[in-house]
């Protein structure tokens, strides 16, 4: 028997006491995930395994709560982990550095929720099959004129600085793995709460940032991985809420099983999406596992129709931030914000310094600076005050003009641009975003998606009038641009006037001009209303312009043409009309829009919860409390550990194994069930077998071992962790091979009703005690002696993928932690001693 049958990776000590999942171990590289308890706070480590070194460490939440990890998923690409934790949030964790890139909220109204386990699935469905023949007209799966087929060919919006695009210095000197980076999302909340999928700028026509990675970046160096595309992340909570995620992240609702329930393991079926679970049912301190499974059904992930939806609400949050950022970037740059002062507050201040200078110094009661401007611009006479004020002041001095002309000037000229380059093309790309989801509404087979029309052109008309708003902005930029540059230009005449008069000093300023500055742009700007007042409600014919009927174009087009045929009615609709009292304010504008788009996409995401269908079929028996006259259950080592696959008959095929001292403090008991995939109810077949483990040198009938801890590796082995009686009780590890195992079929009736796992557990006793179920003997052919882990329990983590197969061993103590090749080659060595 080989002693030494595994290669040790390495052997770690663990500076604070740690947690090892099930699925610590990731799937594709040597790692695994530890977590420990820090100021009231789970915090997650990543380790090598070929090293036993440790690579990073974060914190698991924001770290202003107590946060506890309760479960953790691997995303099928292998490039992000996902932790379900308490207070009830999912976080994703790059496992390059541990930092934190999003933050899912799982909510179900105002009720309270505990989340309980959380799972990963790989869409294994076959790809299509392709021709030979290469398609010149390839769309990457985009239908020819849908909304991305138009923004593809668009030319793409300049990237806006956000303040998550700032690098701090711990961020550009800190070494790799000695520090945390903040996750803390600039998003306002509901953008936050906005269904989106992994952020994709490209798709919404809009540049990424010079250091984020978009899947179009990543895709030119790097062949492009599509593992985590179509796959689902799910996660349940301990009163029978199912969360689904598209990708991982877009969710699609809540599915509500109605009673409290836990779900110890779920999978997924390969080729159709349709998930299995074992419900788990609480009786006060104790649980039952029902035999029954759970099947879910998500009918409508077979269709291309919610992952078109998703990239639409995807598209629609980028623009909608995009319309966001913009608005509060020219907002800052007029009004100010916390670190610059705005353009807007030099006027007033001009003004209100020469307010000053006539009361103070030239004791003015009744001061009136815009009147004096104005006679000196008519007349060219100053008054004593205004040409003491423009003679000497630091804001008439030529380094005050050219601050105030620098300022005032590029926050016009950014207005100007802003609103027309980037503003306007955002909102009219989510226009077009919101008018293809409009046209879902209108069919019928996209009826589940709920999607109100009403809401929907509601959002249409508050999309046209930023449209027009913006475009509305630029004109009065633009002519405030220049009015400004009239008036600066009069001030510098003046002052040098003032200053040095030389008849030589020519005016060069439009006398209307600058008049137009002094009475709308010096003390009160027009501009200012475009960050103020309620949300707008015009409508076209309010601002002067004819409203057509409803698909009206041809009217639009004809009036059109009588415009331009009829000098009279051209001269009426060019003749400039007041509309100060119309409301313009686009900082309310984009955050009403925002929070429609989300609320309607919000809304119709949870269409795949809505359609799913739930089979559940369970006896009277599998949910109710044990009664107290029942017989005791049978005392079990550790819980089940359970492996479901498919088989090539499509069926459903579960293992179970428990260990049941009851029986023999060295058996185990093996389970297998098979299921109908189309049908909810009892398995069609359980097979039972009782293995005795023994070693070989001891032989069957002086072997005595305590079995501490067991999980499949594969579908042939079984990797268990013992603890010999005799000798110098060291604990083991070792393989067992269970494909061959003997299983026993029992009777469809059965001696007792088996409505859960634990009366299967029952009845295999009384089977055994009454002579209808054997054991079998196995040999343990192949172990490994643990040199840490000595005393109390153990965790076992394992990894049974192909060119992966490991094993991590964590004691109770949970400060020292074993790995180990299962593939490798045997070691050369003797079995470790005490002091090893």
């Amino acid at each position: 028997m080989a002693a030494n049958a595994f290669t040790t990776l390495a052997t770690s000590r663990l500076p604070t006491p740690s947690r090892l999942f099930a699925n610590s171990c990731c799937p594709d590289k040597d790692l695994t995930i530890l977590f420990s308890r820090l100021g009231g706070s789970d915090r997650m480590s990543l380790w090598s395994l070929s090293q036993g070194t440790r690579i990073w460490e974060t914190d698991v939440g924001d770290g202003e709560v107590s946060t506890t990890a309760v479960g953790i998923a691997w995303s099928p690409d292998g490039q992000s982990i996902a932790v379900a934790r308490e207070p009830p949030a999912v976080s994703f964790h790059s496992v390059q550095d541990g930092h934190r890139f999003q933050t899912l909220s799982i909510k179900d109204g105002d009720r309270p929720i505990h989340l309980s386990e959380i799972w990963w699935f790989r869409d294994e469905r076959p790809a299509p099959k392709t021709s030979n023949i290469p398609d010149i007209f390839k769309r990457a799966n985009l239908i020819t004129g849908s909304a991305h087929s138009v923004l593809k060919i668009l030319p793409l919006l300049d990237h806006l600085q956000e303040e998550s695009d700032q690098l701090t210095a711990t961020d550009l000197f800190a070494f790799q793995g000695s520090h945390t980076r903040s996750a803390k999302s600039k998003h306002t909340p509901v953008i936050e709460a906005w269904p989106s999928l992994p952020t994709d700028r490209i798709a919404a026509s809009i540049s990424p940032s010079a250091h984020s990675k978009t899947t179009h970046e990543t895709a030119n160096l790097d062949e492009l991985d599509n593992s985590n595309m179509n796959s689902i992340l799910l996660v349940t909570d301990d009163q029978g809420h199912l969360f689904s995620f598209l990708d991982g992240f877009f969710p699609l609702g809540v599915i509500p099983l109605g009673q409290p329930v836990d779900f110890p393991s779920f999978v997924k079926h390969p080729l159709r999406p349709c998930l299995v679970g074992q419900p788990s049912f609480r009786h006060g301190e104790h649980s039952t596992t029902s035999l029954v499974p759970i099947m879910v059904d998500l009918p409508l992930l077979s269709h291309r129709a919610i992952r078109d939806f998703a990239k639409l609400s995807s598209t629609g949050r980028e623009l909608t931030w995009y319309a966001t950022c913009a608005v509060k970037e020219i907002c800052g740059v007029w009004y100010g914000d916390e670190t610059n002062s705005g353009a807007r507050e030099l006027g007033p201040k001009w003004v209100h310094a020469l307010e000053v200078k006539q009361r103070e110094s030239f004791g003015q009661q009744n001061t009136s600076p815009m009147l004096d401007l104005t006679i000196l611009l008519t007349t060219g006479r100053a008054s004593e005050s205004l040409s003491d004020f423009l003679g000497s002041g630091e804001l008439t001095g030529e380094r005050g003009i050219q601050k105030w002309e620098s300022m005032v000037s590029e926050a016009l000229v950014k207005l100007r641009d802003f609103s027309e380059k980037r503003l306007a093309p955002a909102l009219q790309r989510l226009h077009l975003v919101i008018e293809e989801v409009q046209g879902w509404a209108k069919l019928p087979h996209f009826s589940v998606f709920q999607l109100s029309a009403e809401e929907l052109s509601g959002v249409l008309d508050l999309a046209s009038r930023g449209i027009i708003l913006a475009n509305w902005l630029t004109a009065e930029a633009r002519k405030q641009l220049g009015c400004f540059k009239e008036f600066i230009a009069w001030l510098r005449y003046e002052v040098s006037n003032v200053n040095s008069p030389n008849e030589g000093n020519v005016p060069r300023y439009d006398t209307l001009e600058v008049n137009n500055y002094l009475t709308s742009g010096l003390a009160n700007s027009p501009i200012d209303s475009w960050f103020t007042g309620p949300v707008p409600q015009f409508r076209l014919r309010d601002l002067g312009i004819p409203e057509p009927e409803k698909d009206g174009l041809d009217e639009a087009m004809e009036y059109a043409r009588d415009v331009a045929n009829d000098p009279a009615l051209l001269a009426a609709w060019q003749m400039e009309r007041e509309l100060n009292h119309v409301d313009k304010n686009l900082n309310a504008l984009i955050e009403d829009l925002a929070q429609r788009c989300q609320r309607v996409f919000h809304h119709a995401s949870g269409a795949v919860s809505r359609s799913a269908t739930v089979s559940y079929a369970p006896s009277s028996d599998a949910t109710r409390a044990p009664e107290k006259e029942r017989s005791p259950q049978p005392r079990i080592a550790f819980p089940f550990r359970e492996r479901t696959v498919l088989n090539e008959k499509g069926e459903v095929v579960q293992h179970l194994v428990v260990h049941m001292p009851s029986v023999a403090d060295n058996t185990v008991l093996l389970t297998q069930l098979r299921f109908s995939v189309e049908e909810s109810g009892l398995p069609s077949q359980i097979g039972v077998a009782l293995l005795e483990c023994y070693l070989p040198e001891e032989g069957q009938e002086d072997s005595s071992l305590d079995l501490l801890d067991a999980d499949f590796f594969d579908d042939e082995c079984v990797v268990i962790v013992y603890r010999p009686r005799r000798g110098q009780k060291q604990m083991s590890l070792a393989m067992v091979n269970y494909s061959d195992a003997g299983y026993q079929n029992l009777a469809s009736g059965g001696y007792v009703t088996r409505t859960s796992q634990e009366d299967l557990i029952q009845e295999s006793l009384e089977l055994w005690k009454d002579g209808h179920l054997s054991s079998t003997k196995i040999a343990i052919m192949r172990h490994r002696t643990l040199s840490s882990c000595r005393d109390g329990g153990v965790s076992l983590a394992l990894n049974g993928r192909t060119g992966r197969r490991v094993a991590c061993v964590l004691d109770s103590t949970g400060t020292a932690l074993e790995s180990f090749d299962l593939e490798g080659e045997v070691e050369d060595m003797e079995v470790a001693d005490d002091g090893r």
